[in-house]
């Protein structure tokens, strides 16, 4: 897990690029590339790539154009309808990509490539409000004024199997084969066997100025994790869709395959733990204090206001029909909608002492886009300070046996929350809030619309 300590974070020079330096590298020869990139609402990252050249002489100090249906399409790219922003009434026009020259590094597994994060703006200049990144922008706004700053570190699990992406589609993802065979949550013996990927990726992702800390095992057959430090959570954010996408280029760039989806078979899921804190102008914690479990009072309403909005918020946690296949009992997924000091069978897990206490949201799975869940929960931390919302007592011992608050079983039931909450429209606005329900109800029929092998198998000959 992410490791807090003291005030802040540190930030990693490698791999990071000014502009200047960027000026150099391509007049050098040693960088000819620039992809300028934007995370879409499926948490992947869209974009170009341009010419090094091209984009210091015209794009680093303008912006370059991309078609506004990147924010209306569904996970295979097809134009759907339902998006006020995005239509064929509307002539699919273009929104515009600012690049951001703070967040500009290399990516060591792309020769001669650099890559810069743009944020989405319309032509006049306005922001596109419901863009991931934007989103979670409003958010920190909103802590900014009161002088705090919330830092996260997320946990992202992964399955890899030994068959390449074309492999695996050829084989309709059937019977694919895990590099490991067998449990190898924290084993040694078992990491060592795919060690050269795992190394790779670690060490290309330090290149591209990710600091990172550490590999691990997870139970599922072939499930690894890889942590990084914590930091402000827009850099966490680009830093996590950074690393997934060059994560599985880096696979397909060894014949081999990664998977993030929450639920890839009957095994456990991939999770994505986030660890959030708030820290003051001083880098002073603002959620700890001298209270029960080492909570400031504002630490007590932050928890209770994400307790409070965990169900509503639910879809930007788990914005998939896959998503919800997690919430197995004794699985190490939460089902019930609970907090508890360093218990793992709750939603909400406390974690850390002093400086270092945080909460840890165990709900996303690997599927999650981290801007959209830290938005959430700072949106629902707010909520619980502003309302002064009392803290129920924490959980001691099996919350799977807690059916009282219960994480949403299916996305239908998520979007029913969200598109009734109060609070999303208050936090977020209309216009996200119908952007992502609209999300959630395309993916929905298109799942209603499917044949699946379970209706086959079950189907087919008996009935």
């Amino acid at each position: 897990m992410p490791k807090y300590r003291g005030h802040g974070s540190h930030h990693r020079e490698r791999g990071v690029l000014t502009l200047e330096r960027l000026r150099v590298e391509a007049s050098e020869g040693m960088i000819d590339t620039v992809v300028l990139a934007f995370t879409d609402m499926q948490g992947r990252l869209q974009g170009k790539r341009l010419s090094a050249e091209f984009f210091l002489d015209e794009v680093a100090d303008h912006y370059t154009e991309g078609c506004n249906y990147l924010l209306a399409v569904d996970v295979e790219m097809n134009t759907v309808d339902g998006y006020a922003m995005s239509s064929w009434d509307r002539g699919y026009g273009d929104f515009v990509l600012v690049p951001d020259l703070s967040m500009m590094r290399r990516l060591p597994w792309h020769e001669g490539t650099a890559l810069v994060i743009a944020d989405l703006t319309w032509l006049d200049g306005s922001p596109v409000v419901a863009s991931p990144r934007q989103i979670l922008r409003a958010q920190q706004q909103r802590l900014a004024e009161r002088g705090w700053t919330a830092m996260v570190g997320t946990e992202l699990e992964f399955v890899v199997y030994t068959d390449s992406y074309e492999q695996a589609a050829a084989k309709d993802y059937r019977d694919l084969v895990p590099a490991n065979r067998y449990n190898v949550d924290y084993s040694i013996l078992g990491t060592s066997r795919i060690e050269p990927l795992l190394r790779r990726i670690r060490n290309d992702m330090a290149g591209a100025g990710l600091y990172v800390e550490s590999a691990k095992g997870e139970c599922n057959l072939g499930q690894h994790e890889i942590a990084f430090r914590y930091a402000d959570a827009l850099t966490t954010c680009d830093n996590h869709s950074i690393y997934k996408t060059g994560a599985k280029e880096i696979a397909a760039q060894d014949g081999c395959s990664i998977t993030f989806m929450a639920k890839p078979n009957v095994r456990e899921g991939n999770s994505c733990h986030i660890h959030l804190s708030l820290r003051g102008q001083d880098g002073e914690p603002v959620l700890a204090g001298d209270g029960p479990h080492g909570l400031s009072e504002l630490g007590e309403h932050f928890l209770a206001g994400q307790l409070a909005a965990m169900r509503e918020f639910t879809l930007c946690y788990a914005p998939n029909v896959n998503s919800y296949k997690r919430y197995v009992p004794g699985s190490f997924a939460p089902t019930s909608v609970r907090w508890g000091p360093d218990n793992r069978t709750c939603a909400l897990r406390l974690v850390g002492h002093g400086p270092s206490l945080r909460v840890e949201n165990r709900v996303p799975g690997g599927d999650v886009n981290p801007y959209l869940a830290i938005a959430a929960m700072i949106a629902a931390g707010l909520h619980g300070i502003d309302h002064e919302l009392p803290l129920e007592p924490a959980v001691e011992g099996n919350a799977y046996l807690d059916t009282a608050a219960r994480v949403p079983h299916t996305l239908r039931d998520a979007l029913e929350l969200w598109q009734k909450s109060d609070l999303a429209r208050h936090a977020f606005g209309a216009e996200v809030v119908e952007h992502y329900a609209n999300y959630a109800a395309v993916e929905l029929a298109a799942y209603d619309a499917a044949v699946t092998d379970w209706e086959l198998r079950r189907c087919f000959e008996r009935l």
